[in-house]
């Protein structure tokens, strides 16, 4: 009777178990089930090829599952942001998008995809500033000189970009909109030519990528005035960003974050999430972020994302709207 007694209560802990480990087995993680493509919508060895492999190198490696990137370039971005807007959303195809995504919407006639309805936000993951620089014979030192040198001398100083609607041109706009000075734009055919044109002279002042523009401001070939991100950058913490030099609310920064297709479930999204903020919580990939490639991490949730990708999408609408650009 004994054997008999146990034997039932083994059967009974076996069958109340079983549903429980069925249980638990269907509330398993299923994501990823397979690799992961992660798409950079510009050639390779660009800062956001260069970011977005190392971020894929953590994800694989946290996830389990390979993060391949892939390098779609074309049409300013918009080739690689269509594959990911028309791919299944089930957090297999993901983008690595940036400031372009939000600019082309209005600089680009008949746009193929939409950068709010077309896309979930997973998550910010950093943003590159650009700075303000002048030729030395610019006697200028600070915004506040410059911005009345400018008033001074209406459509007498050039400022250089890399082409017409390119970000530092952009960033130009934005500044000249918002301080009411006449400006005369020259465009050139890429950042590193730009910077180029301000060391000759044949530009008095240029709005560059802080990374093109520092070796030519540390060999005293131009002067550095202000940043133009939200805060100091790590790599000249001594300059003042254009906000707190008499600007306030000014913001052009070329950023970075991970969207997925519009649509994929809010549980991949928050597990993409999650484990973005586990690595750019990470010391040393901040200190490499910061130091090695000049970008500032960003922390986000994908609401936060979605709003701020939606103000970057109206601002850069209205300086667009109000200078007239129009794509070469």
């Amino acid at each position: 009777m004994r054997l008999k007694s146990y034997n039932y209560l083994f059967l009974l802990i076996n069958l109340s178990v079983i549903p429980m480990a069925l249980a638990q087995r269907a509330a398993a993680p299923t994501y990823p089930l397979r690799p992961v493509r992660l798409i950079v919508p510009f050639a390779p060895g660009g800062g956001n090829d260069t970011l977005t492999r190392s971020v894929a190198a953590h994800l694989s490696t946290n996830l389990g599952q390979s993060f391949v990137v892939d390098n779609r370039s074309g049409a300013g971005g918009v080739v690689g942001g269509e594959i990911v807007a028309k791919a299944t959303p089930d957090g297999h195809t993901l983008l690595m998008g940036g400031s372009s995504l939000a600019v082309n919407a209005s600089l680009i006639k008949n746009m193929p995809h939409d950068a709010i309805k077309d896309f979930s936000p997973v998550g910010l993951v950093g943003a590159t500033t650009y700075m303000l620089a002048v030729h030395p014979v610019v006697s200028v030192k600070t915004v506040s000189e410059l911005i009345a040198l400018a008033k001074a001398r209406p459509n007498q100083l050039n400022y250089s970009s890399g082409g017409i609607g390119s970000p530092l041109h952009l960033a130009a706009e934005l500044f000249r909109s918002m301080t009411s000075v006449q400006l005369t734009h020259l465009p050139y055919k890429g950042g590193v030519p730009a910077v180029a044109a301000v060391i000759a002279g044949e530009a008095q002042m240029i709005f560059g990528s802080i990374t093109t523009t520092l070796p030519a401001v540390k060999g005293n070939r131009v002067r550095a005035v202000a940043v133009t991100g939200a805060k100091r950058s790590a790599l000249m913490p001594e300059l003042p960003t254009v906000a707190e030099s008499g600007v306030p609310g000014y913001e052009s920064t070329n950023w970075y974050g991970v969207l997925a297709p519009a649509r994929t479930p809010a549980s991949i999204i928050d597990l993409l999430n999650s484990e973005l903020k586990k690595i750019l919580s990470a010391p040393e990939f901040r200190e490499r972020m910061t130091t090695g490639q000049g970008i500032e991490p960003m922390l986000s949730t994908p609401v936060e994302f979605a709003t701020y990708l939606k103000g970057e999408v109206e601002k850069w609408a209205r300086v667009i709207k109000q200078a007239g650009i129009r794509p070469d």
